[in-house]
């Protein structure tokens, strides 16, 4: 069992108190379900980021499994990670689905839970889904390497798993944006990040992340291996386009705009 290890910081710890949490999350928002092959979505706290992420999640279908991919915040664990053990939030556990996780054997995407004990950024997504479906499963990858040609081995290997197990799945890609910057200028570059994410670009994607890396370093986007992944996993199962659902701040918030991290809701269809 992969206990929380995010309850309590990131979002609250006590059932009643998360629902709450959840609840104006979705304020303002109807069940919509759309074919989502794939979506981004952030995983700051609840208070800052969840009602971005909310926007996904009101749209996601009703799947048999969703896929969770996420960076590796705390460098622990194999370079590419994927969790068995069932993991558990206050709102209950949920089974990993371990036909998939087996279907990757050989991959580059290899078993290990030391990768997952400490990082939150798969965890905050699970409250989410259990606030809006039952009996689903889900397959968590930590990503700690995020080169381009790993993120497109990783998409292109969970896409083939799914295909051979014909199973029914929506990748989801766990990232914030810029961190740090002010407000204007963080706009600016996740605006540009968030264009080559929805023209579905790899190749633009990964030269604007090298120009955050030489312009801003230590305040680029901490995601993008595994939104590059999921990107290729969704045009391997069919995704041809992504739309932006929303775009927010922290500064929206907190009303600081002097240091801001930006949040984005994408879905592939």
């Amino acid at each position: 069992m992969r206990p929380p290890a995010a309850a309590g910081m990131f979002y609250p710890a006590r059932a009643e108190a998360l629902l709450a949490e959840l609840s104006s999350a979705f304020r303002g928002l109807k069940r919509e379900p759309m074919p989502v092959i794939g979506a981004v979505v952030p995983h700051a706290g609840y208070i800052y980021s969840g009602y971005v992420a909310a926007e996904v999640y009101a749209r996601l279908p009703e799947r048999e499994t969703y896929v969770l991919i996420g960076p590796n915040h705390t460098g622990l664990g194999l370079p590419v990670a994927v969790s068995r053990e069932t993991w558990r939030t206050p709102l209950g556990s949920v089974p990993v689905d371990l036909e998939l996780a087996d279907a990757l054997e050989g991959t580059i995407v290899a078993s290990d839970e030391m990768a997952h004990m400490e990082e939150h950024s798969i965890e905050v997504q699970l409250p989410f889904l259990q606030r809006c479906f039952s009996g689903f499963r889900i397959l968590p990858i930590c990503m700690g390497m995020q080169d381009q040609e790993t993120a497109i081995e990783v998409g292109e290997a969970v896409a083939n798993a799914i295909l051979k197990l014909g199973r029914s799945c929506t990748v989801i890609a766990s990232s914030d944006l810029t961190h740090y910057l002010r407000y204007e200028t963080a706009r600016q570059l996740d605006t540009s990040i968030l264009e080559s994410v929805i023209r579905m670009d790899i190749d633009d994607l990964y030269s604007k992340i090298e120009m955050l890396d030489s312009r801003y370093y230590g305040h680029g986007v901490c995601g993008y291996g595994p939104m590059a992944a999921t990107i290729a996993a969704s045009r391997r199962l069919g995704a041809s386009m992504g739309k932006l659902l929303r775009y927010a701040t922290s500064g929206d918030v907190s009303g600081d705009r002097g240091q801001v991290v930006g949040y984005g809701a994408v879905i592939f269809t």
